[in-house]
């Protein structure tokens, strides 16, 4: 898929560049709002001829968008539901449990506010050339201060919230509660209730499947619209961005996840690198969790000294809810894009907004670690709920392919981080038998 992707980036670019070279264009200057003050653009005329040209390739991005806002609440409430089902109605959940949940949930949020620092200090979205659609009017939403956002985050109304994509915070803690307490009503109800939800994921990962194979033809007729119509000037920011997740994503894995071994849990982290090496190299190459789930379980009993009893709850149970990097991406790319949006539009991208990002960033890694192409859907959400358009998303998925690998790794390396922390508290010998 991924080599599809970017085959279909450079097709994307050449196409885009031959329009730009050989259809006239038009150009009108229009006012926009910036910071508060009146900014001038410049919009290509629409009875142009590059425009005419450029109106099918327009016409099927909007048509890939559509189809991936199509899937995000379905999506999300199903999967979110499914794992949270799975986890509280288990006999096993309990002290270890609890553990287990605390480290994985403690390391999303250091992998978020990692990504959050470093994006607000290089600022690389601030006046980036992506020529991204601008709507005439944003619509932000209400009241963006930390209490606003937790009054919001109750929805007064369930069926009004999963009919619009911006509530994806009031659909995700609506999600939770019912996960919760599917796993805690007595039987037959609360098996009845899981399996109808499993056999809802079941068809929506399916449905997923089919919409993301076209993601090459998304990305193919998005990078058509905008090397047609700016020209190459979009993947300078674009190689920035990608260097500066890549930094944030290793920072997390290279100075967090290492100190919080060595001072929780007084583990050395390079033998404890060296015992997961296989697992690690494995996730950079298949850019799986999944995959790399049976390697990491061997790594950590065999080469690590966690005793199966651990790792048989703590890994899998990781691979389905814990995603430090995923969550750090997702953290990254959209405070980028707002940054874009607030450099050229009437967007104002204030501390609540950025809380809102980091709280729906942490909550969504719950239950979308599992789906393929998570942070493509949730990213989708995210800016939905922002009332920010979505194209940004899909250009981004264009030079996916290297972090995908990267965030992969490091969403097994914290997941093997937590099965020698929590082992070490529960009297596992670690690295015993490495």
């Amino acid at each position: 898929m991924h080599t599809k992707i970017a085959l279909a980036m450079v097709l994307g670019a050449l196409v885009g560049w031959g329009l730009q070279t050989f259809a006239e264009a038009t150009y009108s200057t229009t006012t926009v709002m910036k910071g508060g003050l009146e900014a001038q653009l410049q919009v290509l005329d629409a009875d142009s001829q590059r425009a005419q040209w450029l109106t099918p390739f327009v016409m099927a991005a909007d048509i890939f968008m559509r189809l991936l806002k199509m899937l995000i609440v379905p999506l999300v409430l199903s999967s979110i539901v499914t794992g949270v089902a799975g986890i509280s109605g288990g006999k096993e959940f309990g002290r270890l449990g609890m553990k287990t949940i605390a480290y994985y949930m403690s390391t999303s949020m250091l992998a978020i506010v990692t990504g959050l620092l470093i994006i607000n200090i290089t600022a690389p979205g601030v006046d980036a050339a992506l020529n991204l659609a601008i709507p005439e009017n944003f619509n932000p939403g209400e009241g963006s201060s930390f209490l606003d956002i937790l009054q919001r985050m109750v929805p007064p109304n369930i069926f009004s919230a999963l009919s619009d994509n911006g509530q994806m915070l009031q659909i995700i803690v609506f999600a939770l509660l019912l996960g919760t307490f599917i796993g805690r009503v007595g039987e037959p109800h609360s098996t009845r209730m899981r399996e109808f939800f499993d056999s809802f994921f079941a068809v929506m990962m399916a449905i997923a499947t089919a919409v993301l194979k076209l993601i090459p033809y998304g990305v193919f007729a998005l990078v058509v619209k905008v090397v047609g119509e700016t020209g190459f000037e979009v993947f300078v920011p674009l190689l920035k961005y990608m260097g500066i997740v890549a930094f944030a994503l290793l920072f997390h894995a290279c100075v967090v996840l290492p100190l919080i071994l060595k001072f929780v849990g007084g583990i050395s982290p390079i033998a404890w690198f060296k015992a997961m090496s296989p697992a690690m190299m494995t996730a950079l190459s298949t850019s799986s969790s999944s995959i790399t789930l049976p390697v990491s379980m061997e790594s950590a009993e065999k080469r690590g000294g966690v005793s199966n009893k651990h790792t048989s709850f703590v890994l899998p149970l990781g691979a389905t809810i814990n995603m430090d990097g995923t969550a750090l991406y997702e953290c990254v790319g959209v405070i980028f894009l707002c940054q874009y949006y607030a450099s050229t539009g009437d967007f104002d991208l204030t501390m609540g907004k950025q809380i809102f990002i980091v709280m729906t960033a942490l909550f969504a890694s719950i239950g979308a670690a599992g789906i393929p192409s998570a942070g493509l859907i949730m990213m989708t959400a995210i800016l939905s709920a922002l009332g920010l358009p979505t194209e940004g998303a899909l250009m981004l998925l264009a030079i996916d392919r290297p972090l995908d690998m990267l965030r992969t790794m490091v969403n097994v390396w914290s997941d093997s981080c937590g099965a020698a922390l929590i082992a070490k508290s529960e009297g596992d010998a670690i690295l015993s038998q490495s």
